[in-house]
């Protein structure tokens, strides 16, 4: 079997072969002019040769550097550039365009260094002129390249060197100062002093330490003496020596004295004993007030500011006044020690921090003198990178000199075979040709093969239950053929035959009444219709043919069957009753057809109405398959109105007539219908299958009379009738009663 896009190209090539022989045409006919032209006036080729210049003794180390840079720089793009083109188009007086077609060819490999220099130009005195332009032109070009970039390397250092020097000058200020600052710190950890120090420090704590323990236990000895805490010592010692307070101590004794002989003969409101009791609060007033003058506020003394206590602590003999003073000697020796050993212990904390720091100190100045060696090292390179940069200036040489001066060759053309350019054009014809007949055939839309249909269906996730080959009338005088499958023996019945059994083995219930439509007309949805159901009867089923195309004519004709002439002016009442209306085909046994009253203007109001919807509901009751053939969707609604009473569709297809668009479309539609439509799935007709048909004796044809068939025809549905006489529909759930048979 062919490939698809072979049989695609075949079809194509049918029906636009004389687009493709057009275009073969005109180019065999372009190639034959173009043979038949003259040749052109000769040409003249100048070419010249160039070397690599060797590289030149040096002393420094950029040259041969900036020598191998300039040699990968040299291509065409550089050596003949815009501003080439223009300076030598002025000297010669031609377009830069011209200039730049000259050719470059550069050294590959492991061949010879040479650089070929090319043009070509109608008098020879102008192509040698522009081959030695452009070789004057990349020796200049070379070396002006290696200066230049010389230039630039010597300007960049220039720039650099100032930004390194503050740079190295910055790290070394920065390693004076750590130096300045810290560096007697480091002496001073490298010779051991730090230790030594804290060594004092922690020997001056112990004897401290020892002298405070002394004093201490001299301090306790001296407390449990005197009966007097130090505090108590100072205050009393104080208040011991101050005369004012021994004068008011001693007038409070006086007058405390003189109450005491009083308060035995007066009484207590006595103006006497008051005078006295007034003069001594007076006196106990003073005597606080000057306790608090020698021991102040806020000091010891504030306990004592009771009169009584006053004069108890004030009471010191010389004795215990000598001892109150040594103790309160001692408190201020304790404390000149606690503070000796404070400062002692932050002395040793201080070299202790500045001991444990002096490695960190040491990696600082590493650090720092590291910065400081690097900028210097890096300020260095940049000196000697400009002193070589400098020499390699004075030793630039250009990359390339010229070899060999420019030769000219004087270039003839011959006349063009016209043979071999109609051979070409002949063969450039058929592919542009092959390509048109493509194209014109996709413009189209349609699909061309089965196998492309049979994809389209696929990706609209429909069914295919079966493809049909293209069906040859077998009557060459018919104008029209509709070639239905009325003989047994037909080998294309499988086919059809295949479609019904796929069919019954979808799931759920088989379907019983079939909706056939298309996509667009021309498809072959009423051959599909009507194949179906012979195939359907033809296998012992008891089948209906229902046209709802009620838009188009008939085709029960073919049948040979003899329809009402009245069924076009009432078409309602052809619907209205299956027993008149189903005719019996005479050729093929079980096979009834309900044919199409049209074509009819007001096709809604008989799509709608009830009489066909009885008439389906009356056929599904009595039949075991009803096919419904109806119009295509891209023509009218109709099929979406019946859908409803049937149990799916059956989408028929067929190549080189379905067009991409409206599968796509409607496919689309179905799925996105609110109500949904159920698709059983679909066929593919006309498919390019190749069928063997074998030769049969034409069959006599049957002389008995059309009124025997009517009365079969009643005969027969008024038995199935009478079998199904009790039949509650599930839709209008009313009890039919049969009807009298007729005679």
């Amino acid at each position: 079997m062919a490939p698809s896009i072979v049989k695609r190209y075949v079809i194509a090539f049918g029906k636009y072969k004389f687009a493709g022989f057009a275009v073969f045409a005109l180019a065999v006919g372009v190639s034959g002019l173009l043979g038949l032209e003259e040749p052109p006036p000769p040409s003249y080729n100048a070419s010249g040769v160039m070397s690599l210049n060797q590289e030149p003794v040096t002393v420094s180390e950029t040259g041969p550097t900036i020598q191998e840079q300039g040699l990968q720089a040299l291509n065409r793009e550089f050596l003949i550039d815009d501003q080439v083109a223009e300076q030598i188009s002025q000297q010669v007086g031609i377009p830069p365009k011209k200039v730049k077609s000259a050719q470059l060819k550069t050294p590959r490999g492991d061949g010879p260094k040479l650089y070929k220099f090319s043009y070509v130009d109608s008098t020879p005195e102008r192509a040698e002129e522009v081959v030695q332009l452009l070789m004057e032109s990349a020796v200049e070009k070379s070396l002006r390249l290696n200066t230049s970039r010389l230039d630039v390397l010597i300007a960049a250092l220039n720039e650099r060197i100032p930004e390194v020097e503050a740079d190295l000058r910055e790290a070394e200020d920065r390693l004076v100062q750590f130096d300045r600052i810290e560096g007697a710190a480091l002496i001073l950890g490298r010779d051991g002093v730090l230790v030594n120090n804290i060594r004092g420090a922690e020997n001056q704590q112990e004897q401290l330490e020892r002298q405070i323990e002394e004093v201490t236990t001299q301090m306790q000895s001296l407390e449990a003496r005197l009966g007097l805490t130090v505090d108590e010592a100072y205050t009393s010692s104080a208040l011991s020596r101050d005369p004012i307070v021994n004068n008011l101590r001693g007038q409070i004794h006086q007058i405390e004295s003189q109450q005491a002989l009083l308060r035995q003969t007066l009484r207590p409101d006595h103006p006497e004993v008051v005078e006295l009791r007034r003069q001594l609060s007076g006196l106990e007033r003073l005597l606080e007030n000057r306790a608090r003058e020698v021991i102040g506020g806020d000091g010891v003394g504030t306990p004592l500011y009771d009169s009584r206590r006053i004069r108890v602590q004030s009471s010191l003999d010389p004795a215990r006044q000598e001892m109150a003073n040594q103790l309160v000697e001692l408190q201020r020796q304790r404390e000149t020690l606690v503070q000796n050993l404070a400062r002692s212990e932050q002395v040793e904390n201080e070299l202790r921090v500045e001991y444990q720091n002096l490695p960190n100190l040491e990696l600082e100045r590493e650090r720092l003198s590291q910065v400081v060696a690097i900028h210097k090292s890096l300020f260095n390179q940049l000196q000697a990178r400009l002193i070589d940069a400098e020499s390699a200036r004075t030793e630039t040489v250009s990359n390339l000199s010229i070899a060999q001066d420019p030769q000219v060759q004087e270039q003839r053309e011959e006349a063009a075979n016209i043979f071999m350019l109609v051979l070409i054009g002949g063969g450039a014809g058929l592919a542009a040709g092959a390509v048109l007949i493509f194209g014109l055939s996709a413009l189209e839309g349609r699909f061309y093969t089965m196998e492309e249909v049979q994809g389209a269906l696929e990706g609209r996730d429909l069914t295919v239950l079966g493809t049909i080959p293209h069906i040859e009338s077998l009557d060459p005088f018919e104008e029209n053929p509709f070639p239905l499958l009325r003989s047994p023996h037909s080998p294309y019945l499988e086919y059809y035959e295949r479609v019904r059994s796929n069919l019954q083995r979808l799931e759920g219930t088989p379907p019983r009444i079939v909706l056939v439509t298309s996509f667009a007309a021309e498809e072959g949805k009423s051959l599909t219709a009507y194949n179906l159901a012979i195939a359907a009867a033809r296998s012992g089923k008891r089948t209906l043919l229902v046209e709802a195309d009620v838009r188009s004519p008939s085709r029960a004709d073919v049948l040979k069957l003899a329809l009402d002439p009245q069924r076009l002016t009432e078409p309602l009442r052809h619907y209205d009753s299956l027993n008149q209306n189903a005719h019996l085909v005479p050729d093929v046994p079980n096979f009834y057809v309900v044919p199409s009253p049209g074509p009819q203007r007001n096709v809604p109001a008989i799509i709608e109405s009830s009489e066909l919807r009885q008439l389906l509901i009356q056929a599904r009751a009595r039949f075991d398959l009803v096919v419904v053939d109806s119009p295509a969707l891209s023509r009218c609604d109709d099929t979406l109105a019946l859908e409803p009473f049937t149990d799916g569709l059956l989408l028929v297809a067929r190549p080189g007539v379905t067009q991409g668009g409206l599968l796509n479309e409607y496919a689309e539609m179905l799925e996105e219908a609110e109500e949904r439509v159920r698709v059983l799935g679909a066929v593919v007709n006309g498919a390019e299958i190749t069928v063997e048909i074998p030769y049969e004796e034409p069959e006599e044809a049957s002389t008995a009379p059309e009124w025997e068939y009517e009365a079969a025809l009643y005969d027969s549905l008024d038995d199935a009738y009478v079998n199904d006489a009790y039949i509650e529909h599930p839709e209008t759930a009313e009890t039919r009663t049969p009807p009298r048979r007729r005679s």
